[in-house]
């Protein structure tokens, strides 16, 4: 649970930090939406995947499931800035699937915690193998990072991949090459 008394508190002591007064009329009110706000883009610290991933249905025979485009926005822990853009998240189903939100769903709960984009997309594809077990799962995001465009290195629109396969993803080169042309289309 988020502790809004103590972001609170932690957003005065920043803004004093700064050389800024926390009674200047603009600042009054700021902890207290920061804290909200927190409450919000960290919602996923309080959430289990296993709930949007349990709710599942037989489908024998089924082949790739791609969805594509899952747009998300997340938090770098190292600077506490975002990072935002595209998930692409595939799965070789063994007999049963997912509903499709819950692979979007799935992307939000670990995207709305402190993270690393390499730590989100390997979470995504353990989360998908360990209550789906499915028999492989490919993961692909894309994302650019704040803490990269707009301080540091400030190389606006650069984006960073990152892939995780798992299962016969990660022992199937015909079926990486199927992803990649399925994110084509």
């Amino acid at each position: 649970m988020v502790d809004k008394a103590k972001i609170e508190e932690a957003v005065k002591l920043l803004l004093e930090g700064i050389g800024e007064d926390v009674n200047r009329e603009g600042l009054v009110e700021t902890p207290q939406r920061i804290a909200r706000m927190y409450e919000e883009i960290f919602g996923g610290m309080d959430e289990d995947p296993a709930v949007p991933l349990s709710k599942q249905f037989q489908a024998e025979g089924a082949g790739i499931v791609l969805e594509k485009d899952i747009t998300f926005y997340s938090t770098c822990e190292h600077h506490l800035m975002p990072f935002f853009g595209k998930a692409h998240v595939a799965y070789l189903p063994d007999g049963k699937v997912v509903g499709l939100s819950k692979l979007a769903r799935t992307v939000e709960i670990f995207a709305r915690r402190p993270q690393l984009q390499e730590k989100l997309t390997a979470q995504v594809a353990d989360a998908l193998m360990d209550y789906l077990k499915p028999k492989g799962v490919m993961i692909l995001i894309e994302a650019e990072h704040m803490c990269m465009t707009m301080r540091g290195v400030k190389k606006p629109g650069s984006k960073t991949v990152t892939v995780a396969t798992r299962g016969a993803f990660e022992e199937n080169a015909a079926l990486q090459e199927t992803f990649y042309h399925m994110l084509e289309c």
